[in-house]
């Protein structure tokens, strides 16, 4: 088939660009033309709360990147979306994450449809947002009404979807896992990188740092545990205000036993982190679904999620990991079960297994039934 996507990819970093990168790659090996579209402009930079949009990694090999859309541009859409009509794609993918992008990836939808050939298809990442604005609701209508067919990850995302668009096929398939961040490396060696002394245990919080993501309930419980060998590694740059919870750190007497690396952390590195902790924690206060536990899988570690939105759903309880209540205290007891009961070597054969469900093949395969449904 002859296929677009538009979407954030290379040069711009983050979850969403490696997500892209690698689905392409996927389709393009399964035999399929690719071609994707990326932002000249993704977020005004007022709107952006990180340090730097842009990847310091080097660019993906293989794939037809074409950097044309200006997501506060209207001209620009109507331009562009008449570009992408001329080229007849069988079908056009458009993940979708944020309402701040509803409006030009929906009327590049728009304009891309009137040539009465191109289906569109969207991959929802995220429908309702986990800090809402006024808006919101508004924006995500008017891009989900362009939408011919949709894939959830999640059913809690699959239900969200259902308030906003009850006509268009809907399949479900589990957020594929992220195998391209290299493979594991031993132990010492990721510690010896990171500067980190072997003598102790580690817990990893891996991504950008949002309120919502919980970090406050882990040092809460953390600063329980009485464990003197076991520390936690913060990895991730701050989109939300850090003073409170450095200040967290510092009443809490953590400083010694926390590691933060307070910077979004490039592909090239992610491997030695994932390769030095025992376990990954996310202690998320709302969640749809989330690429951290893909990557926990791809490194075969064991989890401590919490149960809000679709984490659950990708971390049986006991077997992978634990699910846990949003609390601090509930988080400090799965914490002392990991490391004083738990079969750490039965629990890493689990994973083994159950990640075998998460494969992009099996992705593309449910992909490829919604583009099904929607031609008949």
């Amino acid at each position: 088939m002859k296929l677009a996507l538009i979407g954030t990819t290379y040069p711009f970093r983050g979850g969403i660009a490696a997500f892209n990168e690698r689905l392409a790659k996927e389709l393009i090996h399964n035999g399929h033309e690719v071609s994707i579209y990326t932002f000249t402009v993704q977020y005004p930079n007022f709107l952006f709360p990180g340090k730097t949009q842009y990847s310091t990694d080097e660019p993906p090999k293989d794939l037809n990147i074409q950097r044309c859309v200006n997501s506060i541009n209207p001209i620009n859409w109507v331009r562009v979306g008449n570009k992408i009509k001329n080229e007849n794609y069988d079908s056009v993918i458009i993940p979708f994450w944020l309402p701040l992008m509803g409006p030009s990836l929906a009327t590049l939808a728009r304009i891309i449809k009137k040539n009465k050939h191109t289906k569109i298809l969207s991959i929802a990442h995220n429908i309702i947002p986990h800090e809402a604005r006024f808006g919101d609701k508004w924006l995500t209508k008017y891009f989900t009404n362009q939408v011919d067919g949709f894939l959830a990850m999640t059913q809690n995302v699959m239900n969200d979807l259902e308030s906003f668009n009850t006509i268009s096929p809907k399949v479900l398939s589990p957020h594929p896992i992220y195998d391209n961040f290299g493979e594991s490396i031993e132990r010492e060696e990721a510690l010896k990188y990171l500067n980190l002394d072997n003598s102790f245990g580690y817990m990893l919080f891996f991504g950008l740092i949002r309120d919502y993501k919980g970090l406050d309930l882990l040092l809460e419980a953390f600063s329980q545990i009485k464990n003197k060998k076991v520390k936690v590694i913060i990895a991730g740059e701050y989109y939300s205000d850090k003073t409170p919870y450095k200040e967290l750190i510092q009443k809490l007497n953590l400083e010694d036993k926390i590691i933060e690396v307070d910077k979004f952390i490039p592909d090239s590195e992610v491997n030695y982190y994932f390769s030095a902790c025992d376990i990954v924690v996310q202690p998320y206060k709302s969640a749809t679904q989330s690429g951290v536990t893909q990557i926990a899988y791809h490194f075969n570690k064991p989890m401590i999620v919490t149960d809000v939105g679709g984490l659950k759903e990708m971390c049986p309880d006991g077997k992978v990991g634990y699910v846990v209540p949003p609390q601090s205290d509930k988080i400090k007891d799965a914490i002392l079960k990991f490391y004083e009961s738990t079969d750490k070597n039965k629990m890493i054969e689990n994973i083994k297994e159950e990640k075998k469900k998460y494969s992009w093949s099996n992705f593309t395969n449910v992909l490829f039934s919604l583009i099904d449904k929607v031609n008949n």
